[in-house]
This record gives C-alpha cells, structure tokens and sequence, in this order.
C-alpha cells in the first residue's frame, strides 16, 4: 500500500492539475445497465446472485457507471475522475497484474467541444503520468474506429462481422498476423481474400505521414466514415504537436481497443522494454493505459436518447503496481510503510510517564511520533526498532537531560546526537525529517 499511495498521488495530482473534480458511483449496478456495452468480454462480468428485487452485477468498468451518472442526473458536461475497484471473472495473471478485483483510475471530459482539442490534453495526461512514474519508454499508439470500420468497409467485411473482426485485429499485439488470419478465415468465416485485404493494412503504422498517405489511398477516400477519422487525426496530431508529444505518438492501423462503445479517436499506451538491439522493434510489456471517445454511450441510458460526447482514459494501475514493486525487489530497495519522524526513547528505567507526556506532546504539535509499549524498554531495543522500521530519529530522556531541560537527539543513521533544549525540538525535528522525504519513485 506504500507503494500504491505513492502511484495513486503522482495520477491524482496530475487529475487535478487539469482540472477534474471527484465523483464516485455503487460497486454494484443494475444487470441490465452493463449488458450489451463490453461485446465479447460481457462473459466477464460477475453477476450477483437473484434474491428477489432487481438483477444487479458488479460494475465491469468505471465508463458504464459514469455514462448512467451523467444521464441519471441530465448531465451535459463535466471533467471528473473516479479511482475505485472494478471486478472481471478473467484469469487471473499475477506477474502481469491481472486480477479479478483490480483499481482502474479514469479521467473523463464530458460535453459538446470543438474536435479534438479534450482528445489531445487526454494523450497529454497520459504521457504526463507515465513520464513522472519514471516506468522507462512508453509508445502511445493511436486509432480511430471510423478508420477501421471504413477500412472493413472496403475490404469488403460484412457489416454483421465488423465487431468480431475488430476484436481479432486487436488480438495483433499478442499473436502473429497468420494466427489472427486463421481465427478470421477458420473461426470467424471470413474470406480469405479479404483477410488479406485487411493484413496490408493493419500492419501500417506511422505518423503524421501516414495519415496524409492514407487520405489519398484509393480504395479509403472513397469511404465517408475513414475520409472524417482521418481529418480529425491529422487535426489531432497538430494539437499534439502544440503540446509537445508527437514523439511518443505512433498511428496503429492494427490498435482496436475490444469494447463496443468507442466511436471515434481510441488509444492505448504501452511500455517498451529497452532491451531492443540495433534496429530492432522495440517490444512491448503491455498496456499500461488507454482509452478513446464515446458519444453515444451516454445516450443509451438516457429515456430521450439526448447524447453526451465523451473522450477519456483510463490507466492500468495494477500494472503499474507490478512493474514499480518488482522494480524494487530487484534493487532491493527498503520500503518505508510508515511515516514516522521520530521514536520517544528512554535511557533508563521509570521513565514511561515522561516518554507519555513527551509523545502526546509531539503528536499535539503534529509531529509523527511513537514510543515502544514497554514500561522500562532497554535503548538498544529501542534503537533496534527504529533501524527496522526506517524511523530517522530518536528522542531520548534521561535523569540528567529532565533537570537541564533539554532532550537528546539522535540521528539513527550517523549515531550523532545533539541536546536540544525542550521548546525547540520539535522545530529541530522538523527541520531535520523534511530534508529527505520518501524518495520511492526517483
């Protein structure tokens, strides 16, 4: 949990410095708000056992509940974050950080904007993070679903296929093109001929360029839905040239996000590992965000059908967890679980009401203190508990130090000690805790 605080602090002051408000929703919602959103992960999703009343399931996401939020309460616009515990009956992956009960942490911009300018500050934030988390080289890969639904539409997929196609070219960052092939032409029906079609695209991937390439390929520009995708990424990737992050930027012809909701910009950030040799790809360890836009999901909650657009993100924070924790067990490096300053000791024995009187005084002036539960405690023991356990400090009385009216204290780490006069130790312990905060992630 040292860990994960840290994590959730680095996200949550990057939230706010762009200037979400909070919100939160039930763990569990109506069975029938959450059917029919996830397509072919809806098998996923935990169902609460039928005790009369409503069919209710534990939430899948925190997109869902937020479109209900936004609809139940006839809201058209808002920025808000929601970090909370989502439940999937998914095969659990412990070194990958998948779980069945897992933290998302999302972002969402809700309203009626000119295009693509909350799609660009989304990407912002998510290079923001994971460039402050210091997890190594990440990529953000970048699509729209207009392009790939266009893209199907000239290559000749029928339009009842789109979505379990989509589903199989998303499966391109873990199988090869033959096996993702196969699953089309033998699983899924679809012509080969076709499949090919799709292969010579899908594993494009670029920049700008390429979005200026693709406006001129003869079979998309006769499509209307690829021709709008394509100008809005073109507009996108100025707007992400204003921020300063195209470099991390690449389009993914192959990136299609599995869920049925996103209708226009989707994106997903992975790690690279670094171990890439001379020329090679660098590989990827995963998502460790996404996200994208949906402007009709909000509409299907409303009795009017009024739509909200929005765009959002979400980062994998499990993941993250997993990456940062083995990171430290491999330099093993001491976590503090604490954040205690300094430990109220005793040099002899009959000092329990002193060391009491002394604690609550630190504590009332807000320092972090503590003292050992033992009447007479010998300082060695005393000593010994503050290296375990990372404290600094070491307030000691003694007979001599009550009459001088001063405390002794101790550097756990150098063993110098000072005598400081009792009015003044608690701003000497403040001086001497706030120069080396909890340096966890640098």
């Amino acid at each position: 949990m040292a860990v994960r605080e840290k994590v959730f602090d680095v996200i949550i002051s990057c939230f706010k410095r762009h200037g979400a408000e909070v919100i939160d929703t039930p763990v569990f919602e109506l069975k029938e708000t959450l059917t029919g959103k996830y397509g072919e992960d809806s098998k996923l999703i935990y169902d609460l056992k039928d005790q009369g009343g409503e069919l209710l399931a534990l939430r899948y996401d925190l997109t869902v509940p937020f479109a209900r939020y936004l609809a139940m309460n006839k809201l058209t616009n808002i920025k808000r974050y929601h970090i909370a515990k989502v439940y999937r009956r998914d095969n659990p992956a412990m070194t990958r950080g998948r779980y069945r009960e897992f933290y998302q942490c999302d972002f969402d911009i809700a309203g009626q904007f000119d295009p693509m300018i909350p799609d660009a500050e989304c990407l912002k934030i998510i290079c923001e993070i994971l460039s402050t988390l210091q997890l190594g080289d990440f990529q953000i890969k970048v699509n729209d679903r207009r392009i790939l639904d266009g893209m199907f539409n000239v290559c000749g997929v029928p339009d009842s296929k789109f979505r379990t196609i989509c589903s199989s070219v998303d499966k391109l960052d873990k199988m090869s093109w033959e096996d993702v092939k196969n699953e089309m032409v033998e699983e899924k029906g679809l012509a080969p001929e076709v499949a090919d079609h799709i292969g010579a695209y899908v594993k494009q991937h670029g920049g700008v360029s390429l979005v200026e390439q693709l406006l001129q390929d003869p079979k998309l520009s006769q499509n209307k839905q690829a021709q709008e995708g394509l100008r809005d990424l073109k507009l996108l990737f100025e707007y992400l040239t204003l921020f300063g992050i195209t470099e991390k930027i690449s389009f993914d012809l192959s990136l299609a996000r599995g869920l049925d909701y996103y209708t226009g910009v989707i994106y997903e950030a992975v790690l690279l590992q670094t171990t890439a040799r001379q020329g090679e790809e660098p590989l990827g360890v995963g998502s460790v965000a996404a996200g994208g836009r949906y402007d009709g999901l909000v509409g299907m909650f409303d009795p009017k059908g009024r739509k909200v657009p929005c765009v959002g993100l979400s980062v994998g924070v499990e993941r993250i967890f997993s990456i940062v924790e083995q990171r430290m067990e491999a330099s093993e490096e001491k976590v503090r679980t604490t954040e205690t300053q300094v430990l109220v000791a005793a040099a002899q024995k009959k000092l329990l009401e002193e060391r009491l009187k002394l604690v609550a005084e630190l504590w009332d002036r807000g320092i972090k203190a503590e003292l050992l539960y033992k009447k007479n405690p010998k300082l060695l023991t005393q000593l010994q508990y503050c290296e375990e356990t990372g404290i600094p400090l070491v307030a000691i009385i003694g007979e001599q130090e009550l009459k001088d009216g001063v405390v002794k204290l101790r550097s756990v780490a150098s063993r110098e000690e000072v005598d400081v006069r009792k009015e003044n130790l608690v701003e000497e312990i403040r001086r001497r805790t706030s120069q080396h905060p909890l340096h966890l992630l640098n």
